[in-house]
């Protein structure tokens, strides 16, 4: 009887791995293993973090200047719909 326990114990731990391993947090855990094999792992991960950090730094100066404009528009759209006979000012 203990065998046939045993036995169906470890079949359903074999899928159950399976799924967990495939899971977000599976590989999360094997990115860290590996990270953690490496001798310069930190070294890796500082370096990945300053070229991510650099550019969320270059998007959130773009988004800057599209936002700039987008308020400019804005303003342009709103003169015209207050009073469309009003010509504007630079023309």
């Amino acid at each position: 009887m203990w065998v046939f326990v045993v036995v169906l114990i470890v079949a359903l731990l074999i899928p159950i791995s399976a799924i967990l391993l495939d899971s977000p947090l599976g590989r999360s855990l094997a990115r860290r293993l590996e990270a953690a094999g490496d001798g310069d792992g930190a070294g890796t991960t500082v370096r990945q973090l300053e070229r991510r950090v650099e550019v969320l730094e270059t998007d959130l100066e773009e988004l800057s200047r599209t936002l700039s404009g987008l308020r400019d528009e804005l303003q342009f759209v709103q003169r015209l719909l207050e009073d469309p006979t009003k010509k504007p000012r630079g023309a």
